[in-house]
């Protein structure tokens, strides 16, 4: 339970090295889901540090962690790393300090032999349902697949500098950050702060300052990037880059044409890559020099993954045709149980269509057979017997010039089945009204078709999202349907815009 330090990845990989299972929880999770994932892995020893930096100010860890572990009976060691030398308390005997422990450790440790087959780690990760579930990764098995997907996706050389700027909490920082490109010997940049300080210059300023030669982000990200304008990524020298990265979200074609032109300038390839935290690494994205791209598209499988799009039924579909997206074969990163729940796992990833594993995601095939991503299946509208991805709508939204990012969700309608609820962040300087909200509705109706009209528009300062930055379309679901939320909000960043959602709608 960590901020973006060096101290992160040293403690991955000396667990690794003996052979102890690691469970990282990011830092921005609360005592409460702390306690939970420590309690559910029965974890024996917590690392942590007095504190990290975010935006000038040292945000406090231990106080979260000593909350958690009073109801942790599991725990008999805290290791605490000082990095902001904020006032906490150290428990005697059960709490020590990292740098001292340093001071009498021997710098000979052998490599534990193990199993291919042995627990590397436990990640969390929010379920449909309410609580996070473990996903186990091997060791073996994650290594070869994280070792290979680095090194043909991004084309990585001994010489390059590689930053990923997920948090190590999730599963792209773990594969991305640590295991794929040092497996690779890349030099990776970790970043511990925002993206906006102390200004809205701070990622190119580190391209710039480090000569960053493949950047791998977030839709998301993109998309604020995009809103705060191109002026603060010409500013900064990017001639470094070669290769741009997508992840986390299929990426609308608008914020990918942006990404290509303004921060690639047009000659860096853009991958944009389709996987899963219970994937262990990336699945379907295009092999750099080697495959075409299409905006909005993560083109084809990575060599040995075999996915089909299919029916409910388990019956393939044809060329661009909507379904299911599954895997038909087994992958060596895959994710081997969730733990303490063989059941769930059968339960959740293999019950669905016999025989695949069922990704919960909406996929279909174009002419050339390159896969393009239409969200969780639970994010597929059906209006009027047309099926809809939200998000082809949410890119039709974005690619109107006084938006900023979008996120649609269906609620249920009387004649059309499902309705399309649209809730929308405009561009600064843009002034939320009634015309703009029947100009976007005429706007997305000549981006898709009349059908894909949104039915309700709602204008909001932000949209509720996780900590790595995923939008919580399951409590805009609720909001849209007059819905008290229910399930698993540990994840939201940020409470005061579901609350702030809600009052807009009372």
């Amino acid at each position: 339970y960590m901020p973006m330090i060096v101290e992160l990845p040293v403690a991955m990989l000396a667990c690794a090295r003996i052979g102890a299972t690691h469970s990282i929880i990011f830092g921005g999770f609360s005592a409460e889901a702390l306690k939970d994932r420590i309690n559910d892995a029965e974890a024996t020893a917590v690392i942590t540090a007095d504190g990290g930096y975010r935006r000038g100010s040292a945000l406090p860890l231990k106080p979260a962690v000593d909350d958690a572990i009073k109801d942790c009976p599991s725990v008999k060691q805290v290791v605490v790393v000082e990095r902001c030398k904020n006032e906490i308390h150290m428990e005697s005997g059960r709490d020590h300090w990292y740098h001292q422990l340093m001071e009498t450790a021997s710098d000979v440790c052998p490599a534990e032999p193990l199993d291919s087959e042995h627990p590397l780690y436990i990640l969390y990760t929010s379920g449909t349902t309410g609580k996070p579930k473990g996903i186990v990764h091997t060791t073996g098995g994650y290594s070869v697949h994280t070792y290979l997907t680095a090194k043909w996706v991004f084309d990585l050389k001994d010489e390059d500098t590689y930053w990923c700027t997920a948090d190590i909490g999730w599963v792209t920082g773990h594969s991305y950050i640590v295991y794929g490109p040092l497996q690779n010997g890349a030099s990776v940049v970790m970043y511990e702060g925002a993206p906006n300080a102390p200004d809205f210059g701070r990622f190119w300023q580190i391209i710039e300052k480090h000569k960053v030669n493949i950047l791998y982000t977030a839709p998301t990200a993109i998309r604020t990037f995009i809103k705060w304008g191109e002026q603060w990524p010409n500013k900064y020298d990017l001639s470094s880059l070669r290769l741009l990265g997508s992840v986390g979200e299929p990426i609308n074609p608008e914020a990918w044409m942006w990404y290509h032109k303004v921060i690639g300038k047009e000659r860096c390839p853009v991958v944009d890559t389709w996987w899963q935290t219970e994937t262990g690494g990336i699945l379907i994205a295009p092999i750099p020099g080697a495959i075409a791209t299409k905006p909005g598209s993560a083109t084809l499988p990575f060599p040995g993954i075999v996915p089909d799009i299919q029916t409910r039924e388990g019956v393939s579909v044809g060329a661009n045709q909507g379904g299911f997206l599954v895997i038909t074969k087994p992958w060596p990163g895959m994710l081997r149980t969730i733990y303490g729940d063989d059941e769930r796992f059968k339960q959740q990833y293999w019950s669905d269509i016999p025989g695949t594993y069922f990704t919960g995601d909406g996929a279909r095939r174009d002419d050339d057979g390159y896969f393009w991503l239409m969200g969780r299946v639970d994010d597929v509208i059906n209006v009027s017997g047309h099926r809809l991805g939200t998000m082809e709508v949410e890119s039709a939204l974005v690619s109107h010039p006084a938006v900023a990012e979008a996120a649609c969700v269906g609620r249920n309608d009387e004649i059309k089945g499902q309705a399309v609820a649209a809730f929308v962040t405009l561009e600064s300087g843009q002034k939320a009204s009634d015309e703009l909200k029947e100009a976007l509705r005429q706007h997305v109706a000549k981006e898709i078709g009349p059908m894909a009209k949104p039915d309700d528009i709602r204008f909001t300062d932000s949209l509720p999202k996780t900590r790595s930055g995923k939008i919580m379309r399951r409590l805009l679901r609720d909001i849209a349907a007059g819905k008290e939320t229910i399930g698993d909000t540990t994840t939201l960043e940020d409470y005061s815009v579901l609350a702030k959602l809600r009052e807009d709608e009372e």
